[in-house]
């Protein structure tokens, strides 16, 4: 039996995610991590390995995951390819039956939504081609001279080279817009096009059912009356009320046709030459009656233009009042989960950013001029014969704050998740504590000076020669657990990517875009 799943399924997929991550039910986090790509491949930066797709890759991600950023309403938008008017360039033009066996003149798609109907212009103004150009002379269109600019409601051509383009606006994307979700492939689509006052006109503007354009396929021979205008001549379907204007040239064939009246309804039509008193001559000329999208043109932007991708959003930037997104290391991976929860809650996640990493308050003689290499081990002794071991994620000289991580590979495993024999701390991983058992200490092993937990610290920020330093999480004896519960959650996407140094003034713009 043969069967499709249709392009609609996919942009009804896209807008339930978008309408998911906007409910007050769900928290979507992007997350960066990986701040020692090189312990799993040794080429990373020149050739990051693909991700891969299961539970057990899933904790690896938790694992090396250095911090979160909430993703909002302001930062998700349905996005289509991007498409950019050029001068000199030949658009297909809007068809609503391309398919295998009417494929698009120009680019050849076999599907309306892979054709090279639409553009934005260079003020990023979004247009619909309704038409190309296509007649009898130029079956497949012609090139577009005439850049067009105009925010009409109706379409028309956009200049006076008679390239025979007609464009429809359909709206702008806002300079904020441009900034986060335009990419060098995707454009956004207005968010909540169904019920957003900002393109009331256009959307309002449309008629169910309306009809357009007409384009001549043959022109016939001997039709009409030489160099006579018909108007009024009905074009008949299922629809009522449209009419369309067509031109006789001097040698009594089809010069031209225009739509007088959109009419409404249709979903097929044809063009009724007797009842529009227009002879069809020895050979009857034949016309194609474009049907325009349900609802009308600009009625529905994501059908019209088949915004089945999404892109997130977000900034990673240092904050001092939140440092959570670490400098002086480098991170390799991104991602994005789905409802991660609050540690040591059932809750889902809810702050804007969130430290995924584990973090010690050193004390001692030396602790501001100390150092920790990144992605180095610290150790602690907690009893005779248990050691806990970390990674560095970073050291902050000034707070004496050490940030860390835990992994399987100091537990039994290697990165590549394969069993190791004999480890070096044992099979236990053992967590850092600031109450240690009989012979074990308070001293954590691994920087250039051995320093000691602050076991009477607690709090999320310390006051130093009267400024106070925040530090990013909530500290305990000297002890941080990350804000977010590890291995919660669902991890729906992951880049593995050349490695960047983040640096004190450095920002991040993020932006994943998810195909339905």
């Amino acid at each position: 039996m043969a069967a499709i799943i249709t392009d609609q399924i996919r942009i009804l997929n896209a807008k339930n995610f978008v309408a998911g991550v906007n409910t007050s039910t769900n928290s979507y986090y992007s997350f960066i991590g990986l701040t020692n790509p090189t312990d799993y491949q040794s080429d990373w930066d020149q050739n990051p390995p693909a991700p891969k797709d299961n539970f057990d890759q899933e904790n690896d991600y938790w694992d090396t995951m250095v911090a979160l950023k909430k993703i909002t309403s302001s930062d998700i938008r349905q996005v289509v390819t991007k498409r950019t008017w050029t001068s000199g360039t030949t658009y297909d033009m809007y068809r609503h039956d391309y398919s295998r066996s009417n494929t698009a003149n120009v680019s050849g798609a076999t599907n309306l939504y892979a054709a090279s109907y639409y553009v934005i212009n260079s003020d990023y103004r979004v247009y619909i081609c309704l038409q190309n150009g296509t007649d009898p002379d130029n079956p497949n269109g012609r090139p577009s001279l005439d850049e067009p600019t105009f925010v009409d409601l109706e379409p028309r051509a956009a200049g006076t080279s008679n390239d025979g383009y007609v464009w429809k606006y359909l709206y702008t994307i806002k300079p904020s817009e441009i900034i986060k979700f335009e990419t060098s492939d995707f454009m956004p689509v207005p968010a909540n096009w169904a019920t957003s006052d900002d393109n009331a006109s256009v959307r309002d503007n449309a008629v169910d059912g309306s009809i357009k354009i007409v384009t001549i396929t043959n022109r016939g021979v001997g039709v009409g009356t030489a160099n006579r205008t018909y108007t009024k001549v009905p074009i008949k379907g299922d629809g009522t009320g449209a009419e369309c204007t067509i031109i006789i040239n001097n040698d009594q064939k089809v010069e031209s046709v225009t739509v007088s009246n959109q009419g409404s309804g249709y979903t097929f039509g044809n063009v009724d030459f007797i009842a529009g008193g227009l002879p069809t001559g020895t050979t009857r000329p034949s016309f194609d009656v474009i049907i325009s999208p349900s609802g009308g043109h600009g009625s529905d932007i994501y059908k019209e233009l088949g915004a089945n991708n999404v892109l997130l959003y977000s900034r990673i930037e240092n904050d001092t009042e939140n440092p959570d997104f670490i400098t002086g290391n480098q991170i390799a991976r991104i991602g994005v989960i789905e409802n991660p929860k609050s540690y040591g809650s059932t809750s889902n996640l809810t702050l804007d950013k969130a430290s995924a990493v584990y973090g010690i308050v050193l004390t001692g003689t030396g602790y501001s001029t100390a150092s920790f290499t990144p992605d180095a081990r610290i150790t602690q002794t907690v009893a005779t014969g248990s050691t806990a071991v970390g990674r560095v994620v970073n050291y902050d000289q000034t707070t004496g704050v050490l940030k860390y991580w835990q992994d399987r590979t100091d537990a039994g495993f290697s990165t590549a998740g394969v069993g190791i024999t004999n480890p070096t701390y044992g099979y236990d991983q053992v967590e850092f504590t600031s109450s240690p058992s009989t012979g074990g200490s308070v001293t954590i092993v691994g920087g250039s000076t051995n320093l000691s937990i602050s076991t009477t610290f607690s709090g999320i920020s310390t006051i130093i020669n009267s400024r106070t330093y925040y530090l990013g999480q909530t500290f305990t004896n000297g002890l941080s657990n990350p804000e977010a519960k590890k291995h919660s959650g669902n991890v729906i996407y992951v880049d593995n990517r050349p490695s960047v140094t983040r640096s004190l003034n450095q920002k991040e713009d993020i932006k994943v875009i998810l195909q339905f």
